[in-house]
């Protein structure tokens, strides 16, 4: 309920609505047995095209949001999906029966009219209704509008009301589907198949990530909720001989939640048969610089503190150079030890039972806070993900790149082992991580490692998230999602 549901104001307020909906029901008039109102117009639309429409005849719905009461004349306001417009209602020309009806009615209640286009003396485009049915009853009053909610965890709750009340929210989500249907556009124009991949998996492949455990009642196995977009999956329609591959839906990682994390968000994976990092980044940069302009406009937003220029030269970051500079610590000749000290030095919270290499990855988490980018990491140490190809130049270290965007990961892609010998190997030195207290380590998939016997061509793979969205938004991620996940209402 809305933050002031304890108050006797707003007892009293539910009770006189439900009494009038009772009187209208009484009367044969219950605005929830109407199953259609016929909309041909919209706000946005009548207020953009008003030369076009004036004195034109128009049909439009939605809520009651504000009314000026002048007798037997009213000035009303009427939200829309796209926006607000202010309708004229006089006695003489909807009737005095409908009219009378019509003063009852409450701010949130859903309506439809009927009207002509017009403009007042001041100026304001409007339409004169000459019709006005009522389509739904609001039990309960809506939060102020000058006010809004203030509450954060009736804000995530009750999503549907910070959106009434906060018109830019609705903007944020359309938005987000400019985002995401952008990126599937470019991808399909240059021939990527769009694929579907199982949510349940046997083995909880394809990432460094804790998956979300259950039951499958009728095989009588337990089973993980996917930690990557089909990224082993999706190798496999490598082998089967699909070129280009992707995917866009939701995946699940039991972590903690943050302004970055969230444990259950929408991810873009892709995969591209005889490509390489190069030609990976030279695509990204393709997706990310349009995306960018789709969703904002232009080649520029602040992020985090951040002036980012998506049109700008992306950096080049090298994992080992850039974390010696930042912290003089070489990667390749320290101990566990020295990572410790230096992650305390800079009062960094961390596991004590992660293995060397995890704890590098936190150091590096924590230089990578200063980088503006946009740019490319290059360099990550193979132990890190066992799913690359190793450097021909430097076998320690993966062909990877992830992109760095205002001190965070924005994307991460490489040059996929197609090995099935050297990821077998792999894959048992993830076990023993695992069995060390590492709860990333990767699981050790055997259908994976046998399809890859089959032959898998050289390929590049990348994801990226609905992070990058939440940080052109300059936004906690949690912000950008239309229903958080909630604890359950305490009884």
């Amino acid at each position: 309920m809305p933050e002031n549901e304890n108050n006797n104001d707003f007892t009293e307020q539910v009770q006189i609505r439900r009494d009038k909906l009772a009187e209208l029901t009484a009367e044969g008039n219950n605005p929830y047995l109407i199953t259609k109102f016929e909309v041909d117009s919209s706000a946005i639309e009548i207020l953009e095209n008003f030369e076009e429409l004036e004195g034109e005849e128009v049909k439009i719905a939605g809520r009651l949001m504000s009314r000026r009461d002048m007798g037997k004349a009213n000035f009303i306001n009427v939200e829309d999906f796209s926006g607000n417009i202010q309708v004229y209602v006089k006695i003489d020309d909807v009737g005095e029966e409908k009219f009378n009806r019509f003063k009852k009615w409450d701010i949130g209640d859903i309506i439809g009219l009927c009207g002509k286009v017009f403009k007042t003396k001041r100026g304001e485009i409007s339409v004169h209704a000459y019709s006005m049915d009522l389509l739904s009853k609001s039990l309960n009053p809506l939060p102020e509008k000058f006010h809004g909610l203030k509450d954060t965890d009736i804000k995530y709750r009750q999503r549907y009301l910070d959106i009434i009340a906060n018109g830019d929210l609705k903007d944020l989500f359309v938005k987000k589907q400019i985002f995401w249907n952008t990126m599937r556009n470019i991808l399909s124009e240059k021939g990527f198949l769009e694929v579907e991949t199982p949510v349940l998996e046997i083995n909880s492949g394809g990432a460094a990530a804790t998956p979300f455990k259950t039951h499958h009642n009728a095989l009588d196995i337990d089973v993980f909720l996917r930690i990557s977009m089909g990224e082993l999956w999706q190798k496999k329609l490598l082998v089967a001989g699909f070129n280009k591959t992707f995917e866009i839906g939701r995946q699940f990682r039991n972590e903690g939640m943050s302004s970055e994390h969230l444990q259950d968000y929408t991810q873009l994976e892709f995969y591209w048969a005889y490509a390489d990092c190069e030609d990976g980044m030279e695509l990204v940069k393709e997706l990310y610089r349009k995306v960018t302009k789709a969703v904002t406009g232009g080649s520029k937003f602040v992020s985090h503190g951040f002036d980012v220029d998506m049109d700008g030269e992306w950096a080049i970051y090298d994992f080992e150079s850039i974390i010696k500079a930042k912290t003089g610590v070489d990667i390749y000749s320290a101990d566990t030890a020295q990572i410790k000290a230096k992650l305390d030095e800079f009062k960094v919270a961390y596991e004590p039972k992660l293995s060397y290499w995890r704890l590098v990855d936190v150091l590096w988490k924590v230089v990578r806070k200063d980088l503006a980018g946009p740019g490319f990491l290059v360099g990550q140490p193979i132990e890190l993900n066992p799913l690359p190809k190793r450097r021909r130049d430097d076998p320690r270290k993966a062909d990877q790149i992830q992109v760095i965007i205002a001190g965070s990961e924005m994307g991460n892609g490489y040059a996929e082992l197609n090995d099935p010998l050297d990821l077998e190997q792999r894959f048992k030195e993830q076990r023993l991580m695992g069995e060390a207290g590492d709860a990333e380590a990767h699981s050790h998939d055997r259908d994976f490692v046998e399809a890859l016997q089959y032959g898998m061509p050289p390929a590049f793979g990348f994801g990226v998230s609905e992070r990058l969205f939440s940080f052109m938004m300059d936004k906690p991620i949690r912000e950008c999602v239309l229903f958080p996940l909630m604890k359950p209402r305490e009884v």
